[in-house]
């Protein structure tokens, strides 16, 4: 057993939490903040799955109302015009799926740094199509948090996945 999985374990022990308050805050609050995180965008992939976004034009809708707030000259509308339009269907697909992966792997804590990658692209991509405001900077952040802490093993599927299976990138 590797010594950050070994670690992981032991931060649930009684001894450890009395001996390391602040650690145990930082820990609780990763997790809270991954699972209404991961609320958040399951609610997003639903939504779109309700309105339909595989099987209709909606999508593409959005991005022509989106073309005429922007300049003309922008790079958010060479943006939309040549890679969101065309392939608006694809995009479709993408942004559901993904926001649906993204909410289930954070609520279950697993593939917990893949989703919140796979997060962090969805919101780039948002932005360079001009959705970009500074209510977007939390959610880059919260991206970057679980990219980077071991969040999933905390209360999450993937400490236990990285025991059995310690060589996987899945589970790191």
């Amino acid at each position: 057993m590797s010594s950050a999985i070994a670690a992981d374990t032991r931060v649930w022990s009684g001894s450890f939490l009395r001996r390391h308050p602040l650690r145990l805050a930082g820990i609780v609050l990763n997790v809270v903040f991954r699972l209404l995180f991961g609320v958040f965008w399951l609610a997003a992939g639903i939504n779109k799955v309700r309105k339909d976004w595989l099987s209709t034009d909606i999508l593409l809708r959005i991005f022509e109302d989106r073309l005429t707030e922007m300049p003309p000259d922008s790079f958010q509308v060479a943006y939309l015009q040549l890679f969101a339009i065309p392939l608006y269907k694809a995009v479709a697909w993408v942004v559901t799926f993904g926001e649906l992966y993204v909410g289930v792997a954070l609520l279950l804590g697993l593939t917990t740094r893949w989703a919140a990658a796979v997060g962090l692209f969805i919101l780039v991509n948002f932005s360079l199509g001009g959705y970009y405001d500074a209510s977007l900077i939390p959610f880059y952040l919260l991206s970057l948090i679980f990219i980077t802490t071991r969040s999933g093993h905390w209360l999450g599927l993937d400490g236990r996945l990285a025991r059995k299976y310690p060589g996987s990138r899945w589970f790191a």
